[in-house]
């Protein structure tokens, strides 16, 4: 599939991005690459294969909920980077 470069502008618009002009050419013509690459892929016979959500077949490794004791105080603050009155000292992210 041919994608063209007033494609390329409209979709950088919608995605708040400004590129050069021979981005524009560049990025054009990678995208066509890999939709024509996708078409390929559906070519592809899939009739009885089984849908998968992984390559591999994988299990959760759980392991038992077992109650420990938890880490001193000045142990769990002694890589801190900031502490104060034996708490963690963080910077103020909501306003």
């Amino acid at each position: 599939m041919k994608i063209t470069k007033e494609e390329v502008l409209h979709v950088a618009h919608l995605a708040r991005l400004e590129i050069g002009e021979s981005a524009v050419e560049r990025f054009a013509g990678q995208i066509g690459d890999i939709l024509a690459y996708v078409d390929q892929l559906k070519q592809v016979d899939t009739a009885g294969v089984r849908p998968t959500s992984h390559a591999l077949a994988l299990t959760n490794a759980f392991r038992d909920d077992v109650e420990n004791q938890h880490l001193p105080r000045e142990e769990s603050l002694a890589n801190a980077p900031q502490q104060e009155d034996g708490n963690f000292l963080v910077p103020k992210v909501v306003g």
